[in-house]
């Protein structure tokens, strides 16, 4: 049996929504799973990473473990568009697809609220694994070692200009540099920006977006990580985008408009100043993991 997946990219945190707030994007990882005699056969990433270490291959025969199945080999395919290390879910990608790979294998034997929760444990959060899995515009928490989740809309016209810079940030440093404790009044500062931001996001209310994705949990803290934020941030607002964050943990950072034009002018004058970047104009979507036999 052969199985096609197709996992969207996802953006984490968004600025006020540290590890709880996460958005599907249309950039996309499709990869195939197929059944051999024996072996894993694995093509289509860097030879470093086929191997049984490989995340796909690890997602998969953790879902095999927790359907109580077997397979006697498998054939992998990668063919993904998303930078990985760069704050853009591809590490989410990956677990999803080997989780929903092997419930497909076995006529969908998870729902998707187990593959989800399955893949939350893996992942070890779950605000990109949520629209990864669901679509759309997700709200995640961890409840007793499982996964919770809700979704919300999101407006189709809302332009998110993906500014990847040609480094990496490495999770664990971007971790390393964030305060132990915040004070009670930041803490209702950021509460109330998180809870807005969300529904702005879904109604489209650009004037409450702006207003409300003025992090202080993280993104003042990680910014240092990544020398031209401050510029990029300089630039943004020159060009009309109603805000910026840090994708993830970056390095990647999101500008966001609804004005089409506006996003076709920053991502030009980006390409100017920064030409070994990589600059795209991305949407949310609403369909999240898919699957289909071959």
């Amino acid at each position: 049996m052969k199985i096609k997946v197709k996992v969207p990219a996802t953006s984490a945190n968004l600025g006020v929504g540290y590890d709880c707030l996460g958005i599907a994007l249309d950039a996309y990882c499709i990869a195939t799973f197929e059944e051999i005699e024996h072996g894993l056969e694995i093509s289509g990433c860097e030879q470093a990473y086929c191997n049984s270490d490989n995340l796909f291959y690890r997602s998969f025969c953790a879902a095999l473990e927790y359907m109580q199945k077997k397979v006697q080999g498998v054939r992998i395919h990668i063919d993904s568009n998303i930078p990985t290390a760069r704050g853009l879910g591809s590490s989410a990608t990956c677990i999803v697809a080997g989780i929903t790979a092997a419930s497909a294998m076995f006529h969908n034997a998870m729902n998707k609220y187990e593959i989800f929760d399955l893949a939350a444990k893996l992942e070890g959060h779950p605000d990109n694994v949520a629209p990864a899995i669901f679509g759309a515009l997700c709200v995640s928490f961890m409840e007793e070692g499982h996964a919770s989740m809700i979704r919300y809309g999101i407006k189709k016209d809302m332009h998110f200009i993906a500014i990847i810079p040609n480094y990496e940030v490495k999770t664990e440093d971007a971790r390393k540099v964030l305060p132990t404790q915040m004070s009670y009044h930041d803490a209702v500062y950021q509460m109330g920006r998180c809870a807005a931001f969300a529904k702005a996001l879904e109604i489209g209310n650009m004037l409450i977006v702006k207003k409300a994705c003025k992090d202080k949990m993280q993104e003042p803290y990680r910014k240092q990580l990544i020398p031209e934020y401050d510029k990029i941030r300089a630039l943004c607002e020159r060009f009309g985008a109603d805000t910026m964050f840090l994708s993830g943990s970056g390095s990647t950072m999101m500008a966001l408009t609804r004005e089409e034009e506006c996003a076709m002018q920053l991502k030009k004058q980006l390409q100017i100043q920064y030409p070994a970047w990589d600059l795209r104009i991305l949407h949310a979507t609403y369909d999240g993991v898919q699957s289909e036999v071959l």
